[in-house]
């Protein structure tokens, strides 16, 4: 399943795991990698010390290619931008922010640079700027979000850049992965259904509330702040909407989701924690390796559109 973005990446197949925060650590980043696709390790606020050593760990349990995604809001992206150069990572995905003043000290690195956009003019400045690909997010991904939906979101961008698009949000199994390529993409980011993988070292309420989920469990918070945020509904988003509803101010509604996605992560409390999920949760059904889950989806993909010239 050979696209542009495979051979950019030097991987076998066109799946990107995306580095979720305190969720994507080197076990399952290692594990999508193994598996054929490219594994990411989610460095979100963490210190710089921290990413280094999840990279060194990754090494142990991998020789094929992974990537670190930096939120470039983090008081620590200086820092982390330089462990990226120094630790040999292949590759580095973007979200919250423009990578520009890193982009001459990775590409004279040789680190392949794939920022995550969420509008056409976003995703022509980073071309602009030396991007190797972008990842285009539609507002049905888990987490961070921004208006546009996948399907009307990754054809304009596909038409707008020449360098290659990876389609991200709403997509759970070969059928998405068919409509993404269909779509202009040359791969696809999957969040949601990588969190369920048995590499994946998630408190296992968060896996089974994931699994248990129903399509309308989704709920996006934080409209009213300007940083929406989608997650399953549970006792905080329930609250966290009333007090939106009722004209709360951002300091307020700050408080109620501090430390909520560790909570959910890593303490296993899913109904007070932030349990951010994708719109697709309701189609995640099973828990299984990553090596299984990608043979899944490519088997799907290749049955729906393997003959029809859009991978060689």
């Amino acid at each position: 399943m050979q696209t542009e973005v495979t051979r950019l990446l030097e991987i076998e197949y066109p799946i990107i795991q995306g580095g979720m925060a305190w969720v994507a650590e080197y076990h399952l980043a290692a594990g999508v990698s193994n598996a054929g696709g490219l594994g990411i390790i989610g460095a979100a606020s963490a210190p710089a010390d921290w990413v280094r050593e999840q990279v060194r760990e990754a090494k142990k349990l991998t020789d094929k290619p992974f990537g670190v995604n930096i939120m470039l809001m983090s008081p620590y992206a200086d820092e982390v931008a330089r462990v990226i150069v120094e630790e040999g990572v292949k590759v580095v995905t973007t979200g919250a922010g423009s990578p520009e003043k890193y982009m001459k000290m990775w590409k004279e690195a040789g680190v392949k640079v794939i920022p995550v956009v969420a509008s056409v003019a976003l995703a022509k400045r980073m071309e602009r700027c030396g991007a190797d690909a972008v990842v285009a997010e539609g507002c049905e991904a888990g987490g961070h979000i921004g208006e546009n939906t996948t399907m009307v979101l990754v054809p304009q961008i596909a038409d707008a850049v020449k360098i290659p698009v990876i389609a991200a949000g709403g997509i759970a199994d070969g059928r998405g992965i068919a409509a993404a390529f269909m779509l202009g993409a040359e791969g696809v980011q999957m969040g949601t259904h990588f969190v369920v993988t048995d590499e994946s070292q998630v408190h296992d309420n968060y896996k089974e509330r994931i699994i248990k989920a129903k399509d309308i469990d989704s709920r996006v918070t934080g409209r009213t702040t300007g940083h929406p945020v989608r997650a399953l509904r549970n006792d905080m988003t329930k609250k966290y909407i009333e007090l939106e509803n009722k004209g709360a101010g951002f300091e307020e509604l700050e408080h109620l989701t501090l430390g909520g996605l560790r909570k959910a992560v890593v303490d296993g409390d899913v109904k007070n924690g932030s349990v951010m999920a994708g719109q697709i949760a309701g189609m995640v059904k099973e828990r299984m390796s990553c090596q299984a889950l990608i043979q899944k989806l490519v088997k799907e993909t290749d049955e729906l559109i393997g003959g029809k010239g859009f991978y060689e």
